[in-house]
């Protein structure tokens, strides 16, 4: 599994910059002034950083891109790289710029030499993020070499080193919801996921692990419906973070379907492979909850995921069947391969019913329909109530997390009018994500204020975004914070 790299922090230092071995990085901003360090290091190369800067290929970069100085003369360094970035940078362009340096140090030691730069943990949190590499399943010449050391050089250390707290927890998160999601099923099985949770209370989690008797007894048979026909065990995980005063917590429930086959109404064989991030939900509430222990959020949240696997034995959950929820509807399966809503709902009735929680969001990659309608840059939001999901938007647009916000209306809802239940978990064609979400909307109780987001596109998108690789993105982890920081923390109930 792949770990966070170390940084290190280190008060400005000129006289080891000629015999630094690795690659070193310098931050100039569009005015092209070089700082004191910058300087420093142009003199010893002889002034190959000034004439770059001022070259058109300097001009031609935007804020938060860079090119490369190979091979310095008067240096050791093996590369300098230099990064424009604007006085003006927004947090975004900083991150970018951080990115632009995880994506091109390879196994190099890199030095960054910050000075008196503003918003240097942000630049810190893009190296991090992007230079995630997944390869626990790679052996010999495919695994990817050891990064190595990462030095920030700055003029206020100990400043610098007090904000990392919050970078470190915040790239633990998405490092960790990115491995959930890039595990294939058969090492991320619905118990060795449940394992994984429960090793977080090593930082402070309380975590409970339901399983399928007592799933039973609390009347889930939606959820074990979906995994009746696995040999691996449907499971509840819930995970409490009491950070904050007596207020309820905020509720996070995320789908965890380890592998979806569509069981009876099986899909098609072509792209069947990526299947194995349909837990994406889960994993999101997973690394969001992690986040929270490890920088001590002083918030109350609890985090609750449905891990389930979606097979067609003979024992699958067949077209026609009718079951009934935890909450006491009757449901008609018209399609085993709608079946992240049949989590989701009994995950969030049982939420509701236990924690009574001042607000909840649900994650799941849901539906191909999102996909259809927002593509791979956006998170398809839908929300009963107006104040909770600006809130969110607007944490989503801060993070740089694409989050577009859907309509609800009974309009929708019609088309899971059944003839032999109470509702029927698919409807026709037209508008999929949204009835999707209308069939979640009857599993929320009156008062309690929700949003749902549609990750399909989102939790591994078909190219690489800016500040991962390709592969799973851990979207959602950083706005979910973000939201938490602005809107929870601090209540006193």
């Amino acid at each position: 599994m792949t770990d966070l790299p170390p940084v290190e922090i280190v008060a400005t230092d000129l006289e080891p910059l000629k015999d630094f071995e690795g690659r070193i990085v310098v931050l100039v901003s569009g005015e092209g002034r070089l700082d004191a360090a910058t300087r420093r290091v142009n003199r010893l190369c002889k002034g190959m950083v000034g004439r770059f800067v001022e070259s058109d290929g300097f001009s031609d970069l935007k804020s938060g891109q860079s090119a490369d100085l190979a091979c310095p003369s008067g240096m050791a360094a093996a590369a300098i790289q230099v990064v424009r970035l604007d006085k003006t940078a927004t947090v975004i362009e900083v991150r970018r710029a951080g990115a632009a340096i995880g994506k091109a140090r390879g196994k190099a030691d890199v030095l960054v030499l910050g000075g008196t730069r503003s918003r240097l943990s942000e630049l810190v949190l893009g190296i991090l993020l992007r230079g995630y590499t997944f390869d626990a399943c790679k052996t010999g010449e495919g695994k990817a070499p050891a990064p190595g050391r990462t030095v920030v050089m700055v003029s206020d250390p100990v400043a610098l080193t007090r904000k990392m707290v919050a970078v470190q927890a915040l790239a633990e998160g998405v490092f960790f919801t990115r491995n959930l999601v890039n595990l294939p099923s058969n090492l991320l099985t619905t118990e060795n996921f449940a394992d994984r949770l429960v090793a977080l209370r090593e930082i402070g989690l309380e975590v409970e692990v339901l399983d399928e008797p007592e799933l039973a007894e609390l009347g889930m048979r939606m959820l074990l419906g979906v995994g009746q026909g696995s040999d691996s065990p449907t499971k509840v995980v819930v995970m409490r973070w009491a950070g904050g005063g007596a207020e309820a917590p905020l509720a996070l429930i995320g789908k965890g379907v380890v592998f979806d086959t569509g069981g009876i109404s099986i899909k098609a064989a072509g792209g069947m492979e990526d299947m194995t991030m349909d837990m994406g939900g889960a994993g999101v509430v997973a690394g969001v909850m992690k986040t929270l222990a490890l920088r001590k959020a002083a918030a109350n949240v609890v985090g609750l995921v449905g891990l389930v696997e979606n097979m067609p034995d003979g024992r699958a959950q067949r077209p026609g069947d009718i079951v009934t929820s935890m909450k006491g509807d009757t449901v008609e399966i018209i399609n085993t391969d709608a079946e992240g809503r049949l989590v989701l709902g009994d995950v969030m009735w049982y939420a509701q019913e236990r924690f009574k929680p001042i607000g909840m969001v649900d994650l799941a990659t849901l539906t191909g329909a999102i996909i259809v309608a927002l593509g791979h840059e956006n998170a398809g939001v839908f929300s009963n109530d107006d104040g909770f999901c600006d809130g969110f938007l607007k944490a989503a647009a801060a993070e740089g997390e694409g989050a577009w916000r859907m309509p609800l209306a009974p309009a929708y809802a019609k088309a899971l009018k059944s003839d032999k239940a109470d509702v029927k978990n698919v409807g026709n064609r037209w508008g999929g994500a949204i009835a999707a979400a209308e069939f979640l909307h009857r599993f929320v109780k009156d008062g309690t204020p929700w949003i749902h987001l549609d990750i399909a596109g989102v939790a591994q998108p078909n190219s690489a975004p800016d500040l991962a690789p390709k592969g799973a993105s851990g979207w959602g982890v950083l706005a979910l914070d973000r939201m938490i920081r602005d809107r929870f923390e601090g209540l006193k109930g």
